[in-house]
């Protein structure tokens, strides 16, 4: 596995991580813990060494799978999670005062059995505190040595300079893919400006860009994309389109759609790092192997423009999440 640098604090991870949340949450009903362990295990027999993880997944249970996950093997891996929640029973409040913050650090250690944390994000930014006031909180955490690094997720380009300003940001974390192009107008120029690295979630948009997935699909208890506006029964008919044009690049390359999917993000520049997730071990060769695939620069040009062209049917998020996303 080659290797890339998140941003100039230079964060050195695996080129492609592993997003952590669907081994046991929003992905449908969990899985066998001790089955979705060694599917943590084979990714860093792979040399996948970024796990991704955040408080809110479960909550709790996704992180204290990871820290399971990962004892006796802290040495091999970079932790990156995420918090910013007041949690509770029922909904999670976006909270980013200092003192939650700092507990909300302490859970985490706690739970991922672990003394320091390489990335820590702010899962959602909280309109009501003043991001240089969590950018402080932060710069402390660094200094304390509970976080080596961190990062904003679906951030606003004026709030990423804005923290930046107070304390260098190593990652900005945010959905990306071939259906999801959004960052490229506003945020990419910052990110290049400052030297932030960009760690890309659902890079396979949730499965969709696999080509596992039609308008007959049907979601069970705990897998949001049931609520998703891009996931239903007339919004998957319609994207197909997006699949049909991957599967003749795949074709070509005599590799899988979701390889191309993967294997187009890290050609789009080398401070990406993409996160799939998945709950079976032969994806995750699968995944590692995207790594391979080179576009020449005409390719890529062509496939950009390609894409560039399809209009996607549907939200990624509901109208309540989409103000939490700033999109």
């Amino acid at each position: 596995m080659k290797k890339r640098i998140l941003g100039v604090n230079g964060l050195e991870t695996s080129e492609v991580g592993f997003g952590c949340m669907g081994l046991n949450y929003h992905r449908g009903p969990a899985k066998d813990r001790g089955e979705m362990i060694s599917v943590v295990h084979s990714a860093i027999h792979a040399g996948i060494t970024m796990f991704d993880t955040a408080e809110v997944y479960g909550p709790y249970t996704n992180e204290e799978l990871v820290g399971e996950a990962l004892t006796g093997r802290r040495h091999k891996v970079q932790i990156a999670t995420k918090g910013g929640h007041k949690i509770a029973s029922t909904t999670n409040e976006l909270d980013s005062r200092p003192e939650s913050i700092i507990r909300s650090v302490e859970g985490s250690l706690k739970r991922l059995k672990t003394d320091y944390i390489d990335l820590y994000y702010i899962h959602r930014v909280d309109p009501k505190v003043p991001i240089e006031d969590v950018a402080l909180t932060m710069q402390k955490l660094k200094k304390e040595g509970k976080i080596l690094h961190w990062g904003l997720s679906e951030a606003s380009a004026t709030t990423i300079r804005r923290a930046h300003n107070v304390e260098p940001l190593t990652a900005v974390e945010s959905e990306y893919s071939m259906w999801w192009r959004e960052l490229e107008r506003d945020i990419f120029p910052v990110l290049d400006e400052l030297g932030i690295g960009l760690v890309a979630y659902s890079p396979l948009g949730r499965g969709f860009l696999t080509g596992k997935l039609d308008k007959n699909a049907s979601f069970t208890e705990n897998d949001n994309r049931g609520e998703l506006p891009r996931f239903t029964k007339e919004a998957m008919e319609a994207n197909q389109v997006v699949v049909q044009y991957l599967s003749k690049l795949a074709e070509k390359k005599n590799v899988t759609t979701a390889q191309i999917a993967l294997a187009w993000i890290l050609a789009q520049k080398p401070s990406i790092v993409p996160i799939p997730g998945t709950t079976n071990v032969s994806r995750i060769s699968e995944n590692v192997a995207a790594t391979d695939i080179v576009f020449t620069e005409q390719e890529l040009m062509t496939i950009n423009d390609e894409i560039s062209k399809i209009q996607i049917v549907g939200d990624r998020y509901p109208e309540s999440e989409k103000k939490k996303t700033g999109n």
